[in-house]
């Protein structure tokens, strides 16, 4: 079975390299070993014989871009080197590296991009710790506006490693390579738009040495989740696959739960049901075939209705309406200790009332949906919780707050469990903006968990599936065509 994808922030792939030379490589064999897949890169982005400008910061970065001019220029490329500062404040193994080069050096404002064929960016990598400023900045702009390919070395200059934020200002580049492992900011937006295609580079550390440092925060794929997937025996029935229960709203406001639950059921909940208003029957009737119906006045009727305890996954909140009401059948879900989904209303519904949910969520597995306006309103008031600049460490504590996981939306979506599990999402597309399609997502990891798989997984398995189908359809789709696709998206993954 194929592992996981491991991502490391800056700070624990420093500590991963120390460990690494520790453990008895040499950290100029490990900076060679950068230096040579750099040039490798080139190679594939540049003509034989073109015209190559490497341009180096004044650090580790930079030693890996002069060894990988070395070696380009061994190989026949015409090589311009450029660094930041003047090169004998080189230290370390990037001196050592300096060293190895036998052209000349050209002072980074000289450096003329407009002539290169490709442009090797190694001015700054993860290290960096504030806004690009003076002939740092003017170097990266120069490279943008060059229009010339560029390949980054690590990660685009100017981007912050942790966040993906853009400091300042930062290299677009046609392609990133990185050393080990991805960081967040290959994934994370900003930063991910400025990468290109991201090529990962194996320098010879040990996976024991970074899951020893990293091991919480993963690439949203199939290697983290597959093995969870239900997969129905010859025996199997319905019963055993969960019955997952979806709130509507009112009779104006039923389309969302209507969406949840086909979804559920298309992932494979055995059985569906749809907890309708009184006023709202005859209309979820009107478009209900294999989901079934029950009548659900309120909180009270929740509470009824889940007194039968083969209901064991709950959605709440897709046009459930923002009010009173909806905090009480959140309440009622929470002390009935079933597997939840909330979103949208479910959500708002709590703005500024962060403190109620604070640990609500320990005793039952909780999935909570929101997207950044919706994160924003929910935990009003809490400074601590929506002042840290990454997207990963808001979604973390919020996940610690409430004991729920957390599913913060976006291009770069972020699950976040209770125990301190992330993962990044990346393969999501520009066609799942359209109205219904968080309600579709709701559906498919409620009707996960209705089959026993754990919240974490099932998040992140159901916002990769999501986007998958939504992928295979493209433009013109709509929200109700996701839930058809699932089908052929599980078929390829059970395979």
């Amino acid at each position: 079975m194929t592992a996981p994808e491991l991502v490391l922030t800056p700070s624990e792939m420093k500590q991963a390299d120390r460990d690494a030379i520790a453990s008895g490589i040499p950290g100029i064999k490990l900076m060679r070993r950068a230096g040579r897949a750099v040039a490798e890169c080139a190679e594939k982005l540049a003509s034989p014989g073109a015209a190559i400008v490497v341009a180096a910061g004044p650090g580790q970065n930079g030693g890996d871009g002069f060894i990988a001019a070395s070696l380009l220029a061994e190989r026949g490329y015409r090589v311009t080197l450029g660094l930041l500062g003047p090169a004998e404040r080189l230290m370390g193994d990037a001196a050592e590296a300096a060293q190895g080069w036998k052209g000349g050096i050209v002072p980074i404002e000289d450096l003329r991009f407009d002539d290169a064929d490709l442009i090797v960016d190694a001015l700054f990598g993860t290290g960096l710790a504030r806004d690009l400023g003076g002939e740092a900045r003017l170097a990266v702009e120069r490279m943008n506006a060059s229009a010339k390919p560029i390949l980054a070395v690590d990660l685009p200059s100017g981007i912050d490693g942790d966040t993906g934020a853009v400091r300042g200002a930062a290299v677009r580049a046609d392609r990133t390579v990185t050393f080990a492992a991805r960081k967040p900011c290959h994934l994370l937006m900003p930063g991910r738009a400025h990468c290109g295609a991201v090529e990962v580079a194996d320098i010879g550390i040990p996976r024991p040495i970074l899951e020893a440092r990293g091991g919480t925060l993963f690439a949203n794929a199939p290697a983290l989740w597959r093995h969870r997937l239900p997969r129905p025996g010859l025996t199997s029935h319905k019963y055993e696959r969960g019955h997952t229960l979806v709130a509507s709203g009112g009779a104006t406001r039923t389309g969302a739960a209507r969406l949840a639950a086909r979804a559920a059921l298309r992932i494979g909940s055995g059985l569906v049901t749809v907890a309708s208003p009184p006023e709202a029957i005859g209309v979820n009737a009107a478009h209900l075939t294999a989901i079934m119906l029950r009548g659900c006045d309120g909180p009270e009727g929740l509470h009824t209705i889940l007194q039968d305890q083969r209901f064991n996954a709950l959605v709440l909140g897709p046009a459930l309406g923002v009010h009173a009401g909806t905090r009480a059948m959140v309440t009622v879900a929470v002390h009935a200790r079933r597997s939840l989904v909330l979103d949208a209303d479910a959500l708002t519904s709590f703005e500024g009332l962060a403190s109620e949910l604070h640990g609500a969520f320990s005793h039952a597995p909780t999935v909570l949906t929101p997207h950044g306006g919706e994160f924003t309103r929910l935990f009003k008031g809490r400074p601590d919780l929506l002042d840290p600049e990454s997207k990963i460490e808001r979604a973390r504590r919020a996940a610690a707050y409430t004991g729920a996981v957390v599913l913060l939306k976006g291009a770069d979506t972020v699950i976040t469990a209770p125990d301190g599990r992330a993962a990044i999402n990346e393969n999501g597309t520009p066609y799942l903006a359209t109205a219904g399609s968080g309600d579709t997502l709701c559906g498919l990891i409620a009707g996960l968990m209705a089959q026993g798989v754990p919240a974490f997984e099932a998040a992140c398995a159901g916002v990769w599936i999501h986007a998958e189908a939504g992928e295979r359809f493209g433009p013109g789709l709509i929200a109700e065509d996701l839930a058809e696709l699932v089908p052929g998206v599980l078929r390829d993954l059970l395979r």
